[in-house]
């Protein structure tokens, strides 16, 4: 028999919201609903699947060695240092809103994957299903309530009251 869900953590949070656990714009079919933020998401993937390969780590090698290389072409001038400080910077400040997003997808599947099992477990508590909306107080406290659980304290205080 399947517990009872408990109370939502939080009072905008109801018990019947059972997909709205996940924001709008972070969940992957959001990405569907317009086409940019479809392309982008495409695009993103594509990036990032891309930049991990080991043809992309080898292409940047390549680069740094070729810009080293030209160092006492251009006598190692301020305008030599400063093209790979810029072409860095750029890639790098781009980059990091691509991973996100791959990272932002990431999580979401991971998040849907975890409440399937606890849904679908029947001893197990509903009530964490959505706890990655948390606030980080209500993350402690329950991280505590496990702990003392882990522990037998729980166990031993209900046994002598």
């Amino acid at each position: 028999m399947r517990k009872e869900t408990s109370p939502p953590l939080h009072p905008s949070h109801s018990s019947t919201d059972s997909m709205d656990t996940v924001p709008d714009t972070l969940s992957p079919a959001f990405a569907t609903c317009h086409p940019v933020t479809r392309a982008f998401d495409i695009f993103a993937s594509a990036v990032t699947r891309w930049t991990g390969s080991p043809v992309a780590f080898g292409l940047a090698v390549i680069s740094i060695l070729v810009w080293a290389v030209t160092g006492p072409v251009f006598h190692y001038s301020e305008n030599w240092q400063l093209v790979i400080n810029t072409g860095t910077t750029i890639v790098t400040f781009i980059m990091v809103f691509l991973i996100q997003q791959s990272a932002n997808k990431d999580s979401v599947a991971l998040h849907l994957k975890l409440n399937e099992l606890l849904a679908s477990h029947r001893p197990a508590d509903n009530h964490l299903i959505g706890i990655e909306d948390a606030s980080e107080e209500e993350l402690r406290s329950l991280a505590a309530a496990y702990l003392r659980k882990a522990s037998g304290k729980e166990e031993a205080s209900a046994a002598n009251a």
